[in-house]
């Protein structure tokens, strides 16, 4: 069986077991703790990060973008990066929203702060960077809210990848229960959709050691 190293709140492996779900692909989950810099795993992905997917014929993929893209080549139904080539242009403009713009000004300041640095032992959260994710995320589940109202899923009439991507992330934030629902009724109600397809199953059974989820995390109606 192929095998995904992963972590738990990691947004990147969390959009690659979304996108094995949906195409109903079997993996063996493997967590890797990245910060012990392990011979065998840098052997594999010099970066030192996951996601990580190793096939059975032991063809390797690393980062999420690659393996996501490789899996819609070697897997292409159901389709996740469909649509003309205008269509796949904004999928992919959303994709990088989420795993770069996203990142960078929410999960990071949120996550990395308050769970990544524990794990690394690289100091205490910065009190300055959380409030600046709390105000950050406000602005995106706006921008998410108004792509919602505006379509059927966030990049137009089907599910895609965009919608993958930044579900991956919103989970991550929000099973530290920091994703302010009440914000935004059509980013909630897009959430929900996504929440209750069987491929984000797995995602709400994950349970951090040390670190329970917010009460409301794996409740589908909130």
């Amino acid at each position: 069986m192929r095998t995904l190293f992963h972590l738990a709140l990691s947004p990147q492996s969390r959009l690659v077991r979304l996108v094995l779900g949906e195409k109903r692909m079997e993996a063996h989950l493997r967590a890797e703790p990245i910060w012990d810099r392990r011979e065998d795993f840098l052997a594999i992905n010099p970066a030192g990060e996951v996601p990580v997917l190793v096939e059975d014929d032991g063809t390797t993929v690393a980062g999420a973008g690659p393996i996501a893209e490789y899996l819609e080549e070697t897997c292409p139904e159901p389709a996740l990066l469909q649509g003309d080539a205008a269509e796949r242009a904004e999928i992919r403009r959303l994709v990088a929203w989420f795993d770069r713009k996203f990142d960078r000004e929410v999960t990071d300041l949120l996550v990395g702060e308050k769970v990544l640095k524990r794990f690394l032992g690289i100091g205490e959260p910065s009190s300055e960077a959380i409030r600046a994710g709390h105000a950050n995320i406000v602005i995106h589940l706006d921008y998410i809210g108004w792509l919602a109202e505006r379509r059927t899923w966030l990049a137009g009439d089907r599910f895609s990848l965009a919608d993958v991507a930044a579900a991956a992330h919103l989970s991550c934030v929000d099973y530290l229960g920091d994703v302010p629902w009440d914000r935004n009724a059509e980013a909630k109600d897009w959430y929900a959709r996504v929440k209750s397809r069987p491929s984000f199953r797995p995602l709400l059974a994950d349970h951090v050691s040390g670190l329970r989820p917010a009460k409301h995390y794996a409740d589908l109606d909130f």
